[in-house]
């Protein structure tokens, strides 16, 4: 094995070689006084959030403050909370919570079954001029530097994926469309791979737009003035805007506004950010 190959071949996948140390100081913690102003909703069986978009959502081996979810757990004194569906790190907006092991069985059965829905908004990068509903199945990109990227396949080597990608405005010179997401399917990464696919890919994206190697470049050196260029955010702009429960059984829509960040960039560029979610 060279020591000077920028791959190897691991099991079928192309991943980042040499192996990238986990850097702990840069490393998330949430302050206890900052989820007041997440919540959403909660009642004694849902815990409803709007997730910033530099949280994590799973546990992690840096403490209970490090993630959303061990974060809440300490804010709730539960023992457990339920996490029904998770968001990428660097995606915003609402996250749904189960404080019970009844209610977390009966939404995730609800998920797998398609009955919740989902609408995101996104800003893309180029004119989006009308409606597209994408149906490429997805898998592995195997010939990609970074590991856990995904990538469109023939149906027979993938898994079916269906989003809905709805134009809401543009910047005046056509260089950004914000849209409404919809999520027939739930792949990992699926609006990602399906804007890029389009060729509107997400604004901020590290692995699915311009070149998958920012994403190690960012792992190596955190973000950088030479990353902002290529990127214009620091994280990709998609905003989980609403999760509608009633498909479910539950009388409950669930909605966040557009993150700060996000209408900063739609009002930099100078395009209307939508005034409710």
């Amino acid at each position: 094995m060279s020591g000077s190959a920028p791959e190897e071949i691991i099991a079928g996948r192309a991943c980042a070689w040499p192996r990238r140390p986990k850097t702990p100081a840069r490393v998330r913690l949430i302050a206890p006084n900052e989820i007041p102003g997440w919540i959403l909703h909660e009642d004694d069986q849902l815990l409803v959030v709007d997730k910033p978009g530099d949280v994590v959502c799973h546990p992690s081996k840096a403490g209970p403050w490090s993630s959303l979810v061990g974060a809440l757990r300490e804010h709730t004194g539960l023992p457990t909370v339920h996490l029904i569906f998770r968001l990428d790190r660097e995606t915003s907006g609402v996250v749904v919570l189960a404080k019970t092991s009844a209610m977390a069985s009966r939404l995730q059965t609800a998920l797998q079954r398609r009955r919740i829905g989902k609408r995101y908004q996104a800003i893309l990068t180029g004119r989006l001029v009308g409606e597209v509903r994408v149906d490429q199945a997805l898998g592995d990109d195997v010939t990609s530097p970074v590991f856990v990227k995904s990538t469109v396949v023939p149906a027979s080597e993938g898994k079916a994926a269906v989003t809905i990608f709805r134009p809401l405005a543009s910047s005046p010179c056509g260089a950004f469309t914000l849209a409404d997401v919809i999520l027939e399917t739930g792949r990992k990464h699926q609006i990602r791979v399906h804007a890029n696919w389009l060729g509107h890919p997400v604004v901020g994206d590290k692995i699915y737009g311009p070149d998958a190697r920012l994403y190690l470049e960012f792992i190596d050196s955190g973000w950088t003035q030479s990353l902002a260029a290529r990127l214009l955010l620091s994280r990709q702009a998609l905003h989980c805007a609403e999760i509608d429960l009633r498909p479910a059984g539950l009388e409950h829509v669930f909605q966040a506004p557009l993150a700060a960040d996000l209408v900063a960039l739609c009002r930099e560029r100078e395009f209307p950010a939508p005034a409710k979610p």
